[in-house]
C-alpha cells in the first residue's frame, strides 16, 4: 500500500518562454525572456531594449517545443505522467498584451499540447503567467507597476478559460509571484524595467515600484480566480510559490528573529494574501521598512478577499540560513543567496541540497492553511556528460530526486494532504536564472548548448527509466 494517496498526480513542469521557441512564429509577439541574452554560472545575462544582431538570445529557439511537442509528449506518456505542467506564452494570444481580439494561431497551438495531453490521459497544470510578460506593457507601462494590467490580465484569462474550459482543469495565476518581493523579480515577475539594457544584476532596484507591482499582481490573480469561480466550477486554481526555506544562523535569539522576519518576507508574505486573502499584520512593517505606500483603490481588499486559492503549490530546490552576521558565508541561490548550512551539500550551482528541508517546509504550509498542497518545481540542475556508449549517467540527479521524494512521503505521514508532484525541467530547457542550457534538469536530454548550436534530438538519461518505475509504483519503489 502506498503512502501517497491513489491519485497521486506525477509528472513533470517546464515554462513556455524556456522551452517553446519559435519565438516570433505565427504572430507571437516578443516577451520580456524574448530580451534576455544568454549567460552563465559566471557572467549575468544581460535584458536589452532593442533585440541586437548578432546576439544570442535562448529563448528563441530554446528546444522548439513549439515544433516537437508530439515527440516530447509521447515521452511524458512513456514515463508514465499524470499531470504536465506548463505554461502559456502570454505574447502567443495577445503579441503586445493589449489586443482587443486574441491570436487564432496562438490559441490553436495549445489546443494541440492539450489534445495531445489527452490522448494520453495527462492532465494539463497550466501557469497562466510563468516569467513572460508581453515587452510591450514593458515600454508602456513599467510592466505590471501599471495598474492598466489588471484588466489586461482579466482580459487574457477570459479568453482562455473560455477557450480550453474543456481540455485544461488545473490553473496556477502566477509563477513564483514572490519573485516580485526580491530585486531580481522585477526582471523576471514584474517587468518593472522599462528601458534598462545591461547585466539583469545591475537592474536598479526599486521596491516601491516591485511591491505596487505586486499588489496589482494579487488583485488581478484574485479577480480572475473569482470569474473562475463563479463561470468554471470545474477549475482548481492555485497559487505558485518560490519557497526557500530558511534556518536560523545559530541559535542565538537575534538570529531567530532575523530568519523569521525573512521568511515573512520571502516566504508568506505573499502566500498569506492569496491562502488568507489579505495584507498580514506584518505587511506594514515590511513596507515601512522598504519606505513603501501601496497605493489601493477601493474595492481591491474586498477583491483579495473574494478571490481565495483553492489549493497552494510551490517550488522548492534549496535551503540556506539567515542571521544577524553580514560576514557569514554567502550561498548561491535560485533568486536569493544566503548563508551556507555546514550539515548541507552544494549542487554544482552553489546551491544547497536539503531534502529534509522539504519535509519540514511541507508541514510548515500545511499547519499554516490547510489546503492540498502541490511540489510543481524540484531537481538538479547539473552538467550532465554523454557516454562513449550515447548514455547519460545521471545518478547524481536520482539519488537527489529520491532523497526528496523520500522526504514528501515522510511529510504525508506527518498528515499532509500532498496532491501531486512536478520535477522541474522534466526535460532539458533554457535556465530562467543564468540563460543557459549546461545547466540541465531533465530526464530528457536534448542536444542544444549554450553556443547556440546542437540538433535538437531527444535521448533518454538515466533517470527517464528510474522515474519511469517511480510513477508505475507510486512512489514506492525509489
Amino acid at each position: 500500500m502506498s503512502v501517497l494517496r491513489e491519485d497521486f498526480l506525477w509528472g513533470g513542469a517546464v515554462a513556455a518562454n524556456q522551452f517553446e521557441g519559435a519565438w516570433n512564429v505565427d504572430g507571437k509577439g516578443a516577451s520580456v525572456s524574448d530580451h534576455c541574452t544568454n549567460g552563465s554560472h559566471t557572467s549575468p545575462k544581460r535584458l536589452t531594449v532593442n533585440i541586437e544582431e548578432g546576439t544570442l538570445y535562448p529563448s528563441h529557439e530554446a528546444i522548439d517545443f513549439y515544433h516537437h511537442y508530439e515527440e516530447d509528449i509521447r515521452l511524458f506518456a512513456e514515463m508514465g505522467f499524470k499531470v504536465f505542467r506548463t505554461s502559456i506564452n502570454w505574447t502567443r494570444i495577445f503579441p503586445t498584451g493589449m489586443e482587443k481580439e486574441p491570436n487564432e494561431a496562438g490559441l490553436a497551438f495549445y489546443d494541440r499540447v492539450f489534445e495531445e495531453c489527452q490522448k494520453y490521459g495527462i492532465e494539463p497544470l497550466v501557469t497562466i503567467s510563468h516569467y513572460e510578460l508581453p515587452y510591450a506593457l514593458v515600454e508602456k507601462y513599467n510592466g505590471w507597476e501599471g495598474r492598466e494590467l489588471i484588466e489586461l490580465f482579466e482580459h487574457y484569462c477570459h479568453v482562455i478559460f473560455e477557450r480550453y474550459q474543456d481540455k485544461v482543469k488545473y490553473w496556477l495565476t502566477f509563477n513564483e509571484i514572490n519573485a516580485g518581493t526580491m530585486p531580481m523579480g522585477a526582471v523576471l515577475s514584474t517587468g518593472t524595467v522599462k528601458g534598462f539594457t545591461g547585466p539583469i544584476t545591475e537592474v536598479p532596484d526599486d521596491p516601491q515600484s516591485r511591491f505596487q507591482a505586486l499588489h496589482h499582481q494579487f488583485v488581478a490573480s484574485a479577480r480572475v480566480i473569482r470569474y473562475a469561480h463563479e463561470h468554471y466550477p470545474q477549475f482548481q486554481l492555485g497559487n505558485m510559490i518560490c519557497f526557500v526555506t530558511s534556518y536560523p544562523t545559530t541559535c542565538n535569539p537575534a538570529d531567530v528573529l532575523a530568519n523569521q522576519e525573512h521568511m515573512r518576507e520571502m516566504n508568506w508574505y505573499c502566500s498569506d494574501v492569496q491562502a488568507r486573502g489579505e495584507y498580514p499584520a506584518y505587511a506594514k512593517s515590511i513596507w515601512k521598512k522598504h519606505g513603501i505606500t501601496i497605493k489601493m483603490e477601493d474595492g481591491d481588499l474586498e477583491d483579495l478577499k473574494n478571490g481565495i486559492i483553492d489549493f497552494y503549490t510551490f517550488s522548492y530546490y534549496m535551503s540556506n540560513t539567515i542571521g544577524t552576521d553580514p560576514e557569514a558565508n554567502k550561498g548561491d541561490g535560485n533568486l536569493i543567496a544566503g548563508g551556507k548550512n555546514p550539515y548541507l551539500e552544494s549542487s554544482d550551482w552553489g546551491w544547497q541540497i536539503d531534502p529534509k528541508g522539504l519535509r519540514y517546509t511541507l508541514n510548515e504550509i500545511y499547519d499554516r492553511y490547510r489546503l492540498p498542497l502541490m511540489v510543481v518545481e524540484n531537481g538538479l540542475g547539473a552538467r550532465d556528460e554523454i557516454a562513449e556508449d550515447g548514455s547519460i549517467q545521471d545518478d547524481y540527479r536520482i539519488d537527489y530526486l529520491r532523497k526528496h521524494i523520500q522526504e514528501m512521503k515522510g511529510a504525508v505521514e506527518d498528515g499532509v494532504d500532498l496532491m501531486g508532484y512536478t520535477p522541474w525541467g522534466c526535460i532539458d530547457l533554457v535556465s530562467a536564472s543564468t540563460g543557459e542550457m549546461a545547466k540541465r534538469y531533465g530526464f530528457i536530454y536534448v542536444e542544444k548548448y549554450d553556443d547556440g548550436t546542437g540538433s535538437l534530438a531527444r535521448r533518454k538519461k538515466k533517470s527517464f527509466d528510474w522515474y519511469k518505475n517511480v510513477i508505475a509504483t507510486n512512489g514506492e519503489e525509489l
